[in-house]
């Protein structure tokens, strides 16, 4: 449904750590505040702060990291997200200030622009008592730690057992996080639209543990065998637990999808080509 931007409700929020964003905030304000209605200017990462003004999209500026924790923060009151680049590489953050400028219109009112990214739920549960639930918009991953010995973890999907795998730890992640930690570990480049989820090892000590696509509406339970004392899990590179022996971490499709607009001048292969240059011949001359 496309609507008229002027009845559209839009709350702007900015990475305060980033300086490019602070200045281009008050600048998008007042190039916002002639074509919809601005019901928020924020410099900060919490999400939650915009729900109360009931916006129709929260345009977030800064880089991917900004983006996925905006996103995390809403929980399950997920909003369509606009991520406007002011960071490095800017895969999930689509626009650059310009395009999003130009695109504006269309970027607040055509809600066919919406893309539904799975979101992962992860739990950590010691001696049966929850001591971590966890959303993850991109990927969890348990690494070893310190003092990086080769751990072991035991896999159950849906509670059938699948294997005990040992190395350097475990990723599972999302389609739309699949270009992330997983790939530079040999996980498989997926769509974003696509509903699965990713099981990655991370240097596994054995020729066998390959990277995994299992079902969306699988459960993944990660039994902690052997750990160090340094070994972690981490959320979307932004959050920790450390783990202990006899941990189990669960990881599951989260109840809500994360809703990103994507950039109407963008086909749906234009961040794998031009950002990460999938399919570009080799230099033979150099």
């Amino acid at each position: 449904m496309r609507d008229d931007p002027k009845h559209r409700r839009v709350y702007l929020l900015a990475n305060p750590d980033k300086s490019a964003a602070a200045s281009a905030l008050d600048d998008l304000k007042l190039f916002a505040d002639a074509r919809c209605e601005v019901v928020g200017v924020t410099s900060g990462l919490e999400g939650r702060n915009a729900l109360a003004q009931q916006p129709d999209r929260i345009v977030v500026l800064g880089g991917d990291g900004t983006l996925i924790g905006v996103a995390r923060s809403l929980k399950s009151d997920q909003v369509p997200l606009i991520g406007v680049n002011v960071g490095k590489l800017g895969f999930l953050t689509e626009f650059s200030i310009d395009e999003f400028k130009n695109a504006f219109d269309r970027a607040i009112a055509d809600d066919e622009l919406i893309d539904r990214r799975m979101a992962l739920e992860v739990t950590i549960s010691r001696n049966d008592v929850l001591v971590g639930d966890y959303v993850a918009i991109n990927d969890c991953v348990i690494q070893a730690g310190p003092p990086f010995r080769i751990i072991e973890l035991g896999l159950h999907v849906n509670g059938e057992r699948l294997t005990d795998v040992g190395g350097d730890g475990l990723i599972l992640c999302t389609p739309g996080g699949s270009t992330g930690h997983s790939l530079s570990a040999g996980g498989p480049i997926m769509q974003p639209g696509v509903d699965a989820i990713i099981m990655t090892p991370l240097n596994p000590h054995s020729l066998t543990h390959k990277p995994l696509v299992i079902e969306c509406d699988a459960s993944v339970s990660i039994q902690a065998i052997h750990v160090n004392e340094g070994t972690t899990l981490i959320v979307d590179g932004q959050v920790s637990c450390p783990l202990r022996r006899g941990d189990c971490v669960t990881v599951a499709r989260f109840a809500a999808d994360c809703l990103i607009v994507r950039n109407p001048d963008h086909g749906a292969w234009h961040n794998l080509i031009t950002k990460l240059h999938w399919g570009r011949a080799p230099n033979l001359s150099a």
